[in-house]
């Protein structure tokens, strides 16, 4: 009996690029948070305004760790767009880089348990979307394998490795509302994801490029 070769291609986030006016400013932002080898940088004047669409988070061990990295942040001309503070799911603050990419860095811990470290747990890339059931058929569709999802609120793919960027899907009104900005935005998202999945735009216009 014969036998039919599948044709799904199975897609992996392998990089993420940030579209900057300034790399040089971006890059010292990047090198303060101890990131600068996970994001990539290009420069860029496309129009871009508002609320971006996305998120990068940085999950750590402990309240202080946040608050360390936060004030490297600041420190290296990030803006406070929400200090830290407790909530029901643990602690965390947002800010705006330079470049106006918007960083969250967050631990589900209530209080320290050990001392302040540059320990990052994970590295996750929150896309907002308008539709995240149909987003995450999408990416499902063409390879990526499901770690975790909550119904139509919230879904995370399987990474690469422990160091790899995790690509997850959050409603866009509600990723905005978490990070305490306005969600109406215009222009260019501003980041192109690379993958092994050729070149592509998805159904809330993010752009990937091959990448291998």
């Amino acid at each position: 009996m014969a036998t039919t070769a599948s044709t799904t291609v199975h897609l992996s986030l392998t990089s993420v690029t940030l579209e900057v006016a300034d790399p040089e400013a971006a890059h010292r932002f990047h090198s303060a948070l101890g990131v600068e080898t996970r994001v990539r940088l290009r420069a860029s004047g496309a129009h871009t305004g508002g609320f971006r669409g996305f998120t990068l988070a940085l999950t750590v061990p402990g309240p202080a760790t946040v608050d360390g990295f936060l004030a490297d942040a600041v420190g290296a001309g990030a803006d406070v767009v929400k200090p830290a503070t407790k909530s029901l799911w643990g602690y965390g603050g947002v800010v705006r880089a330079p470049d106006g990419t918007i960083w969250k860095i967050a631990t589900s811990a209530k209080k320290d348990t050990g001392p302040v470290t540059r320990t990052v747990d994970a590295f996750v890339l929150l896309l907002g979307v308008e539709d995240v059931k149909a987003t995450r058929q999408y990416y499902a569709a063409r390879g990526l394998a499901v770690a975790r999802s909550f119904g139509g609120k919230y879904t995370e793919f399987a990474a690469d490795g422990p160091d790899a960027v995790r690509l997850a899907l959050y409603k866009r009104r509600a990723l905005a509302k978490d990070l305490g900005v306005a969600d109406d935005g215009t222009g260019s998202h501003r980041i192109v994801l690379g993958g092994t999945g050729g070149a592509f735009t998805d159904p809330d216009g993010f752009t990937w490029e091959h990448s291998a």
